[in-house]
């Protein structure tokens, strides 16, 4: 079976082009190759690798990104078709509307299908402990219950502009995910010293380990943005920063429950190791593990409208649906929820 996506974490590898392939070499020995027809991404997530500019330009041209991710899980560099940032009347409209209130319908669709989707994972979660741990069972569906509480008060927030109310979504969306973490802790084996969410700089295994699955999804939500005409600097629900991709930001909301953290919950509760050197870094076998878990969730089916589509896809499709609604050629933007 052809790869779809490469990961090249070996120091000295050497990412190159022969024929309609790209390969993956370490010296003389041939690590891993893939044919330019069905690779959808290239991931260079360590120090030391190489790669030709004939490898370079033949992805570029078959629309196949190259992301070079740091051991955090921060996406230092991507490398697009230049084609591909060339749209402007998308753009356009995507300014305006931090003007108007397009601007808040799309900063309260993000905040709400996070919400949604944290709530979701922990009825999923427990649907498999009604039988063996009614307490647990109880205790999660009571959690659930609580975060999508905080849709309500979503809903009745208004004003002129995003700038009137991002800080009141963020309080929103931030009191939600303390009630998802605090429930998180119960049901998912963490250590118990684990002292909860952390974001950038976390040094405990969990939150690295999350961390880094953030970012491997990060870089299928800024390629979905991309190829829809959009902006990835300029977002809604995060506020602008030079150097601050505030729409991949705001799109990757909707997606870290079911892409990300279930793939880490379901490691943790399978006993994984998430390895760290002496500097508190992810070990290699431990990042690829990671990695291969979140591309092997975007391939698995979820039910989207009145058909079920790859996760993959499904953020495509919502990136288009954002830049549709931002051109006013669709009526309203809907979040992608989760149905388990």
């Amino acid at each position: 079976m052809d790869l779809t996506y490469l990961i090249v974490d070996q120091w000295g590898a050497f990412v190159g082009k022969h024929s309609e392939r790209i390969q993956v070499r370490l010296k003389d020995t041939l690590l891993q190759e893939a044919p330019l027809l069905t690779l959808n991404a290239i991931f260079i997530t360590s120090r030391g690798v190489s790669i030709s500019a004939d490898a370079i330009a033949a992805c570029s041209e078959a629309g196949i990104p190259i992301h070079f991710i740091r051991s955090s899980g921060y996406v230092s560099a991507s490398i697009y078709s230049a084609g591909l940032v060339g749209t402007i009347q998308t753009r356009r409209a995507q300014i305006e509307a931090l003007s108007d209130q397009r601007g808040i319908c799309l900063a309260k669709a993000f905040a709400a299908g996070k919400i949604f989707n944290q709530a979701a994972l922990l009825r999923y979660m427990a649907k498999y402990r009604k039988q063996t741990d009614q307490d647990a069972f109880r205790e999660l569906q009571w959690s659930a219950g609580e975060i999508l509480d905080h849709l309500i008060e979503l809903e009745r927030l208004d004003g002129p502009n995003i700038e009137t109310i991002r800080f009141q979504i963020l309080s929103i969306e931030g009191r939600a995910a303390e009630k998802y973490w605090n429930a998180v802790r119960q049901v998912v084996n963490v250590p118990p010293d684990w002292n909860g969410r952390v974001g950038r700089g976390a040094q405990d295994p969990f939150n690295s380990a999350l961390n880094y699955a953030y970012g491997i999804l990060y870089t299928q939500v800024e390629r979905a943005i991309i190829l829809a005409g959009l902006d990835p600097y300029a977002g809604f629900l995060h506020a602008d920063r030079a150097g601050k991709p505030s729409l991949v930001l705001d799109l990757i909301e909707e997606f870290r429950a079911p892409a990300a953290d279930r793939v880490i919950f379901a490691m943790a509760n399978r006993s994984t190791h998430f390895e760290q050197d002496q500097d508190l870094r992810l070990t290699t076998e431990t990042r690829r593990a990671i990695a291969e878990g979140v591309l092997d969730r975007l391939e698995k089916p979820e039910r989207y409208g009145r058909k079920k589509m790859l996760l993959r896809h499904i953020i495509q499709q919502q990136a288009r649906h954002m830049a549709t609604f931002l051109r006013q050629e669709r009526d309203a933007y809907t979040p992608f929820c989760v149905k388990w």
